[in-house]
C-alpha cells in the first residue's frame, strides 16, 4: 500500500485529509505523467459520485490538469465502471473517478484509470506520490497557449448504458425486481439500464442530496432491502454501493447473496456453456471457505489473491481468466468490463435466472457458506505497520488455527482503504469463531 494510494485510490475525509490542495497536486502530477507518456496533450475524463464534496474536488482536479496542459471532459455523476469504460470509448488518455465507494458521505477519494480503462499502475502511482510528497520533480506548467480546456459532456454516459445492456440478449421473463441505488451513482443510470429489459422494476434510494449516500441503504445495509424484498414478494433485489462498482443480491425469501455465491453461480453457468476460460475463477484470501469447496466439487480451479479488486484483476489479466471478484460484491467480467461493475453483475444474474428458468432461491444452492465472523479494530497507519512484527498476536493466531483444524481458518489484515485492522474467523461452530475473533480483536487493541 502506497503513501497516498491504497488498494483503491487515494481516500480520506474530504476537506481534511483529502483537501483541495492535495487534489490539485495529484491532478498536476498525474497530468504531467500521462502527458509525458503520450508525448503530447492528453485528455482526461472525470466522473464523480453523489457526495457533497464531489463538486469541490472536481473543480480542483480540472484546475490541476489544465494547468499542466491536459484537456478535461466532465462526465458528472456516473458509476466508477462508466469512467473506466468511457476512457477507452472516447479515446481519452486517462480517467479520474471521485468517490469513496461504500464509505460515508464525509469521505471522498481519487481513482485514476489509464487509457485502457484499467486502474493506474503501481509505478505511475508511486511516481505521483514522489512528485506530490517529495517534490521529486518541478511541476511543468503549460505555456499560455497550451493550457488545457474543460468541456462538459454528461450525456456520454449513455454509451456506457448501451454497452452494459448489450451484454445480454433479449428481455427477461417479467421478473419482479427491486434496485437499491444507495443514493449514489446508480441513481443516474439504473432506470436507463433496467427499465426496458422486461422486468417489473422498482427503484429505491435514488434521491441523492450530497450527504445521504450509503446512509442506511445500499450494499452496506442490505438487510433493509432483504426485508423489503420478502415483504413485497419480489423475485430478486439488488443493492449497489455509492459508486455502483459492487452489488449484492437478495432472493425472494429475503436471503442475502454475496459476491462469493454470485461468482460461483456465474462460473458454474460458464462451465456448463463451455466458455469458462482456464476452467478457473478468481477470489481473494477473504473468500468464504465454501467458495473453495464449491470449486473442488465442480472441478473448477479457484485462485486466491490479496484483498482488493486490483489484485483479482491482475491475476485475471496474467492468466486470461474471465470471472473473478470479492465477497463484498466487486465482480469482474473481464470480457465486458475492466473493473468491478455492480449493475453489470445484476444484469448478468438476471440473465442466468432467465436462461436457466431457476429462481435465485435454487441457484444459490451451488455454494454452501461457512459461518464467518469479522471484527474491525481501529488502527492508524503507525499501528498497522506494527502488525507484521507483533509475535504474540501471530502466536495466538497459530494456536487458534490449530483448534479449528481443517474446518476453519483465521485471517488478520490491515485494510487497504480505511484506518482499520480486520479480524476474521471462519468455521462450522459459530460460537467458537465468535470467541476467537473477539479475543484476537481485544489482543490487537491492547498490543498495538
Amino acid at each position: 500500500m502506497g503513501r497516498l494510494f491504497g488498494t483503491d485510490g487515494a481516500r480520506g475525509v474530504a476537506n481534511q485529509d483529502l483537501n483541495v490542495q492535495l487534489a490539485l497536486d495529484i491532478a498536476k502530477a498525474a497530468g504531467m505523467i500521462i502527458k509525458r507518456e503520450k508525448g503530447g496533450k492528453p485528455t482526461f475524463v472525470v466522473g464523480k459520485d453523489t457526495r457533497i464534496s464531489g463538486d469541490m474536488l472536481e473543480s480542483a482536479m480540472a484546475a490541476g490538469l489544465t494547468t499542466v496542459g491536459a484537456d478535461v471532459v466532465l462526465l458528472g455523476v456516473v458509476p466508477t465502471p462508466a469512467v473506466a469504460y468511457l476512457v477507452k470509448a472516447l479515446d481519452a488518455d486517462a480517467g479520474v473517478m471521485l468517490t469513496a465507494s461504500h464509505n460515508p458521505y464525509e469521505f471522498n477519494g481519487i481513482k485514476i484509470f489509464n487509457a485502457q480503462g484499467f486502474k493506474l499502475s503501481d509505478e505511475d502511482e508511486e511516481e505521483i506520490e514522489a512528485i506530490v510528497l517529495d517534490q521529486a520533480e518541478e511541476i511543468e506548467y503549460a505555456s499560455s497557449d497550451e493550457i488545457g480546456r474543460v468541456t462538459d459532456d454528461r450525456y456520454k454516459v449513455s454509451l456506457y448504458v448501451q454497452h452494459i445492456k448489450s451484454t445480454v440478449q433479449g428481455h427477461f421473463r417479467n421478473l419482479k425486481v427491486v434496485l437499491d441505488c444507495s443514493n449514489g451513482s446508480a441513481s443516474r443510470t439504473a432506470a436507463s439500464i433496467f427499465a426496458d429489459m422486461g422486468v417489473q422494476l422498482t427503484i429505491l434510494n435514488a434521491n441523492p442530496d450530497g450527504v445521504n449516500v450509503n446512509l442506511d441503504c445500499g450494499s452496506m445495509h442490505v438487510e433493509r432491502l432483504a426485508e423489503y424484498v420478502k415483504a413485497n414478494k419480489f423475485d430478486v433485489g439488488f443493492a449497489f454501493d455509492g459508486d455502483a462498482d459492487r452489488c449484492l443480491a437478495v432472493d425472494s425469501e429475503g436471503c442475502v447473496i454475496d459476491g462469493d455465491t454470485m461468482i460461483s453461480i456465474f462460473a458454474k453457468q460458464m462451465k456448463e456453456r463451455g466458455v469458462l476460460k482456464g476452467n478457473s475463477m478468481v477470489g481473494t484470501v477473504m473468500s468464504n471457505l465454501g467458495f473453495f469447496r464449491f470449486g473442488e466439487a465442480n472441478g473448477i480451479t479457484v485462485h486466491a489473491t490479496k484483498v482488493g479488486d486490483r489484485y483479482v484483476l491482475e491475476k485475471m489479466l496474467a492468466e486470461g481468466y474471465i470471472i473473478g471478484g470479492e465477497q463484498s460484491g466487486h465482480i469482474i467480467f473481464l470480457e465486458h468490463m475492466t473493473t468491478g461493475d455492480g449493475q453489470l453483475s445484476a444484469l448478468q444474474l438476471l440473465d442466468v435466472i432467465s436462461q436457466t428458468g431457476k429462481p435465485l432461491t435454487e441457484l444459490k444452492k451451488v455454494m454452501t457458506k461457512y459461518p464467518q465472523v469479522s471484527v474491525n479494530v481501529r488502527a492508524e497507519k503507525e499501528q498497522k505497520a506494527k502488525l507484521p512484527d507483533a509475535k504474540e498476536i501471530w502466536d495466538s493466531i497459530d494456536t487458534y488455527t490449530e483448534q479449528l483444524g481443517g474446518n476453519g481458518r483465521i485471517l488478520v489484515r490491515p485494510s487497504g482503504t480505511e484506518p482499520l485492522i480486520r479480524v476474521m474467523a471462519e468455521g462450522a461452530d459459530i460460537a467458537q469463531i465468535t470467541e476467537i475473533v473477539n479475543n484476537l480483536a481485544k489482543q490487537i487493541e491492547e498490543r498495538l
